[in-house]
C-alpha cells in the first residue's frame, strides 16, 4: 500500500511515517519509480507505536515491541521483551506524579497564604444597610456605559433598581490578590447575566430603570455590557462616591476596595428599600420582582 493509504488507515499523517522511516520502525519498499510501498504488517507496526506512545512512551521506546511484531512474534512473546519498558515507563510517571504534586502543593500554600490576607471592611459610617430606608439618594453625577449622564439625586419619577455588586471577572483573566475569596465576587458576572435574562420582567413588574453599580473602571464595564449584551446600563464609582455618602457596605481584598452586594430600590430620590445581604444571587433577581409585585399590588 501507498504512504497516503497507510495513513488514512491508521489516522495518522504522512509526516509521522516519515519520521517512523527514518527512525527505522516502519520501512517501505522502493518501487522503481521511487514510490514507497508498505506490507500489510505495517499497519499492525504504526498502531502499536501510537497505542505505545500515547501511553506515556516514545518513539524509541517501542522499537522492541514493534521488533517482535515484525519479527512476527506472537503477543505473549511481545509481552515478554517489553516488561523492562513498562516498568520504566511506570517509574518515569511516577516521578512527574511526584514533581506536579509537590507543585501542586506549592501553589495550594500561596493561595492559602493569599486568601488569608483578605480582610472584609464595616460601613465608613456605621450605618446597617437596612437602615438606609427612607433616605434621600445623593446628588452624584456619573456617565454610564451607553454615555449618558446619571444623576444618583434625579433619577426620575417611579422606580429604580440599582444593583450595586463587588466586580466581574473576563474570560481567561484570574481575579486579582484572592479576590475569588471574597464573598459575592465569585458570582457577580452571573449576576449580570441573571438580571439580563429577568430584565424585561422586573421593569414588568414595576421598574422604571434598571442600573448596575461597581467600583470597576468604565472601560471594564462597558467590556461586560458588550460581551454579555445587557440591556441595562452599568455606572462606574471607582472612587467609592456612593459608598461615602450613604455608608454602603464595602470589602477590602489585598490593595482594592469594593463595594459588597446589595440591591436599591429607589422610588423618585428616596431610597425605599435595601436588599442586604444576597445570600444566593442567582435567586435574587426573583426576589425583587417579588417585592416589585407586591408593592404595586398593594397600592
Amino acid at each position: 500500500m501507498r504512504v497516503g493509504e497507510l495513513a488514512r488507515r491508521t489516522g495518522t499523517t504522512v509526516r509521522a511515517l516519515r519520521y517512523y522511516e527514518a527512525a527505522g520502525l516502519v520501512v517501505p519498499r522502493r518501487l522503481r519509480n521511487g514510490y514507497r510501498e508498505y506490507d500489510p504488517i505495517a499497519v499492525r507496526l504504526v498502531t502499536q507505536i501510537r497505542e505505545l506512545t500515547a501511553l506515556g512512551l516514545t518513539v524509541e521506546e517501542t522499537r522492541p515491541f514493534v521488533e517482535s511484531i515484525a519479527a512476527g512474534a506472537d503477543d505473549t512473546d511481545v509481552c515478554a521483551a517489553a516488561l523492562a519498558t513498562y516498568r520504566s515507563t511506570i517509574t518515569g510517571l511516577q516521578e512527574r506524579i511526584s514533581r506536579l504534586t509537590a507543585q501542586r502543593d506549592a501553589l495550594d500554600a500561596r493561595l492559602d497564604a493569599a486568601a488569608s490576607q483578605v480582610t472584609t471592611a464595616r460601613p465608613a459610617s456605621g450605618a446597617e444597610p437596612g437602615a438606609l430606608a427612607g433616605r434621600s439618594m445623593p446628588s452624584l453625577d456619573f456617565y454610564a456605559t451607553d454615555g449618558r449622564p446619571v444623576d444618583l439625586g434625579a433619577l426620575g419619577p417611579g422606580r429604580s433598581v440599582i444593583f450595586v455588586y463587588p466586580l466581574t471577572g473576563r474570560p481567561g483573566v484570574d481575579l486579582p490578590n484572592g479576590l475569588l475569596e471574597v464573598h459575592g465576587a465569585r458570582a457577580s458576572t452571573e449576576q449580570a447575566s441573571w438580571i439580563r435574562d429577568h430584565h424585561a420582567e422586573i421593569r414588568s413588574a414595576g421598574a422604571d430603570r434598571v442600573y448596575g453599580l461597581s467600583a470597576q473602571s468604565t472601560g471594564y464595564q462597558r467590556e461586560l455590557v458588550h460581551r454579555l449584551r445587557l440591556p441595562y446600563p452599568l455606572i462606574p464609582d471607582p472612587q467609592l462616591t456612593l459608598a461615602a455618602a450613604l455608608g454602603l457596605p464595602t470589602v477590602t481584598a489585598g490593595d482594592m476596595t469594593l463595594y459588597e452586594r446589595l440591591t436599591l430600590i429607589v422610588a423618585g430620590d428616596v431610597v425605599e428599600h435595601v436588599f442586604h445581604p444576597i445570600p444566593d444571587p442567582a435567586s435574587h433577581p426573583l426576589d425583587v420582582m417579588r417585592w416589585l409585585t407586591k408593592r404595586r399590588q398593594d397600592r
